[in-house]
C-alpha cells in the first residue's frame, strides 16, 4: 500500500457507489460495486491473510484507486455492470463470449436502407426489432419480406450507383428489388414500402398473411401448385414466429433456467428459455474466472453482464447457485425491466429438474468444447510441434513465414508472404510484394527479390517487418530453397530454420539433406504445411489478378491522347473495370478528380467511335 492509497482510504465516504482499482501502468483491472464505500475498500489493503488467492494477486498490483458516489445500490449495479462491459477488467469474472440474440437493423438515416441480422444493438440511430429466439424462423420472415416487399437487400453504395446510371441487378428483373439504384424510385415511395414490413416485424403479420394466402389461392387455381406450396410454407413459417412472439411477450409462464458447470479451470453456464411451459431456446457461455472463484460470486457476475442490455428479462430466474446481493440484484433487474422479477434457486420440484436438464447439457457442452480444444490445438500448435520433432529443430516454431510467386507469362509477377503464429493464419500480418526487375518467368530471381525486399524492411527498421520467423517456408524445391538460404545468409540470419515445399510429391526439402523428407498424407505436420502453401497461393494469386485487371485496363488507356499516368490512375480508382468505363457518360468521366471536359469527350470518343 504506497503513500496514495493510504490518503484516499482516509477520505472514502460512508456511501453507496462503485470502485476501480488500477496497475502501475494507468490500467482498470478490477472493478467493484459497495454499500458502503469506506468499509468494503478499506477491506482490501487492511490485512491479506483472508483474502482469496485472486484477489491477493489483484490487491498486489493496485497502485490506485477512484470511485463514484451512486444514490443507491440498484444504482451501483448498474454503473458495476456498465464499467464491466466497456472494460473487461483482467480480475473480473468475464464472459468468454458476448453472445446475443439477432435482431433486425434498419438504418432509418439513410434514403434507402436494407435490412440486415445483427446480433448487438449500438446507439446508432437504427431502429432494431427483436430479439428472435430463432434465427432459422428470422430468416424466412425475412424471405417473405422479399418476397411481398421488393426492397433492396444488396450493400451497393445507392448514390454512386445512380451518380454512374448503372443498371439494375437481376433482383430487380425478377420483381424483388424495386431498384433505388436506378435512380427512379424516390425516397418517399421507398419509405412507404418500408412502413409495411415496419408493421410486420412489429408483430402485425395478419395483412402479410392474407397477401400470402391470397397468392397461394390464386397459384392453386392456375394449377401451380409448387408455387402454391411455396407461400403455404412461407405462412406457416411466419404464424409460427408470430406465436414465439406472442408467447415471448404475452405467456403466463416466463422462466430463464440458468446451470453454472464447472470442470478444473473451465466453467461455463447453460441457459434454458421457458416460455408457455415449453423450452423454446438454449444458449451457453464461457466464463473467465479462477479455480478458486465461489459459485455465488460466478453466477452474480454473470446476471449482471448477461442481463445489462437485454430487452426482454423474464419474471422468474432459475439458477443452480444463489447469487450474491439477491435482494439487490432482483432490486436491479425489476427497475429496469418494469416488472417484478425474483431470483429462485430450487431444491425439488418440477423447476429443480429443469436445473438439472441445465446441468446435464452443460456437462455434455463442456466435453464437447475439450474435445474441440483438443482437435484445434492437434491442427495448430501440435502440429506445430510435430514439425520441429520432424526437422529437428531444436524448439518449436511460432512464427512461420511462407513466400510464394505468380504470373502469367511471365508478365505482372507478384509474391506474396503469410504468416502462421501458433499454427494459425495471422492475416493481419501478410505481406505482398509486386516484383520491380524484369525476371521474364524466372521464379529464382523474383524470389531473390523478394526475400531480399523483406529482410532489407527488416534492417531499415520498418515495424511491418521487424518480427523474425521461427521457420521459412518457400513453395518450390531445392532451387527455391538454395536462394532463400543465399539470402539468410547475405543478412546474416543462418539461424533461422528454412525448408522448401515441392507441390508435386509434396516432398519437404531440408537444407543440409539430399533427400527430401515425404510424410504420410494423413500427418498433421503436413497438413499445416499444406495449409501455409495454399494461403500463400490464394494470397499471391488474388493479388495478381487484382494488379493483371490493372495492366490491362491501363495498356487501354494509355492508347488514349491526353491521358497520362495520373488520369489513367484516377480512372482505375473511380471505375475500376473496363466495361464501368465503356458504359459512362461523358459528365461521368468528366466528374473524376484530375479529369476536364476535353479529356473525358477523348475516352468517350475512343470507345464510342
Amino acid at each position: 500500500m504506497n503513500d496514495l492509497i493510504k490518503e484516499k482510504l482516509k477520505l472514502l465516504p460512508d456511501l453507496p457507489g462503485v470502485y476501480k482499482m488500477f496497475d502501475a501502468g494507468g490500467n482498470c483491472i478490477y472493478v467493484g460495486k459497495a454499500v458502503n464505500l469506506k468499509n468494503r475498500v478499506r477491506q482490501y489493503f487492511r490485512t491479506t491473510d483472508t483474502l482469496l488467492p485472486k484477489v491477493r494477486a489483484m490487491v498486489s498490483h493496485v497502485t490506485d484507486f477512484e470511485y463514484v458516489i451512486t444514490t443507491n445500490e440498484t444504482e451501483a449495479l448498474s454503473l458495476e455492470s456498465n464499467l464491466i462491459k466497456e472494460l473487461r477488467p483482467k480480475y473480473n469474472i468475464l464472459l468468454k463470449d458476448d453472445k446475443h440474440f439477432p435482431y433486425v437493423r434498419l438504418n432509418v438515416k439513410q434514403d434507402f436502407p436494407r435490412f440486415e441480422v445483427v446480433r448487438k444493438i449500438k446507439n446508432d440511430g437504427a431502429r432494431y426489432f427483436g430479439p428472435y429466439l430463432s434465427v432459422f424462423a428470422l430468416r424466412e420472415s425475412l424471405a417473405a419480406i422479399r418476397e411481398l416487399f421488393p426492397v433492396r437487400h444488396c450493400k451497393k453504395d445507392i448514390k454512386k450507383a445512380i451518380a454512374r446510371r448503372e443498371r439494375p441487378c437481376l433482383m430487380h428483373h425478377i420483381g424483388k428489388c424495386c431498384a433505388p439504384c436506378s435512380g427512379k424510385v424516390t425516397r418517399e415511395e421507398y419509405y412507404e414500402l418500408l412502413s409495411g414490413i415496419i408493421a410486420f416485424l412489429e408483430g402485425n403479420t395478419d395483412d402479410v398473411i392474407k397477401m400470402l394466402s391470397q397468392k397461394m389461392y390464386e397459384a392453386s387455381e392456375k394449377m401451380e401448385f409448387e408455387r402454391a406450396a411455396f407461400f403455404r410454407d412461407r405462412i406457416n413459417s411466419l404464424k409460427q414466429l408470430n406465436e414465439k412472439q406472442q408467447v415471448i411477450s404475452v405467456a403466463r409462464t416466463e422462466r430463464d433456467v440458468l446451470a453454472l458447470v464447472r470442470r478444473a479451470s473451465e466453467a461455463l453456464i447453460f441457459m434454458l428459455f421457458m416460455r408457455g411451459g415449453k423450452v423454446i431456446g438454449t444458449q451457453h457461455y464461457g466464463i473467465e474466472c479462477t479455480e478458486d472463484e465461489k459459485n455465488e460470486n460466478i453466477m452474480a457476475s454473470f446476471i449482471k453482464q448477461h442481463y445489462f442490455e437485454a430487452t426482454l428479462v423474464p419474471k422468474e430466474i432459475v439458477v443452480s447457485d444463489m447469487p450474491d446481493d439477491k435482494e439487490a440484484i432482483e432490486a436491479w433487474l425489476s427497475e429496469n425491466a418494469g416488472h417484478k422479477i425474483s431470483i429462485l434457486c430450487p431444491q425439488r420440484g418440477e423447476k429443480a429438474k429443469q436445473i438439472g436438464i441445465a446441468v446435464k447439457n452443460g456437462e455434455e457442452e463442456l466435453d464437447k468444447l475439450a474435445l474441440l480444444e483438443k482437435r484445434e490445438w492437434e491442427k495448430g500448435e501440435g502440429a506445430a510441434a510435430r514439425l520441429s520433432i520432424l526437422l529437428g529443430m531444436d524448439f518449436v516454431p511460432y512464427r512461420i513465414e511462407c513466400f510464394d510467386n505468380s504470373h502469367i507469362m511471365g508478365r505482372d509477377t507478384v509474391s506474396s508472404m503469410v504468416v502462421f503464429e501458433g499454427g494459425k493464419p495471422a492475416k493481419k500480418k501478410y505481406r505482398r510484394f509486386k516484383v520491380k526487375t524484369e525476371v521474364n518467368g524466372d521464379d529464382y530471381a523474383a524470389m531473390r527479390e523478394t526475400l531480399t525486399r523483406r529482410f532489407e524492411r527488416l534492417r531499415n527498421g520498418d515495424d511491418k517487418f521487424s518480427e523474425l520467423p521461427d521457420l521459412l517456408v518457400v513453395d518450390g524445391g531445392r532451387g527455391q530453397l538454395n536462394v532463400a538460404l543465399e539470402v539468410l545468409g547475405e543478412y546474416g540470419l543462418t539461424d533461422i530454420f528454412a525448408i522448401g515445399l515441392a507441390e508435386k510429391n509434396e516432398e519437404i526439402i531440408l537444407p543440409n539433406e539430399s533427400e527430401a523428407l515425404v510424410l504420410d498424407r494423413k500427418d498433421g505436420a503436413l497438413h499445416l504445411l499444406q495449409r501455409l502453401r495454399d494461403e500463400a497461393h490464394r494470397f499471391a494469386i488474388t493479388y495478381h489478378r487484382s494488379l493483371h485487371a490493372k495492366t490491362t485496363l491501363y495498356s487501354v488507356l494509355s492508347e488514349i491522347d491526353g491521358i497520362g499516368e495520373a488520369r489513367r490512375r484516377a480512372l482505375f480508382d473511380a471505375f475500376i473495370t473496363l466495361d464501368a468505363i465503356k458504359s459512362a457518360s461523358v459528365e461521368e468521366l468528366a466528374s473524376v478528380k484530375g479529369m476536364s471536359k476535353p479529356s473525358a469527350e477523348a475516352v468517350y470518343k475512343y470507345f464510342h467511335s
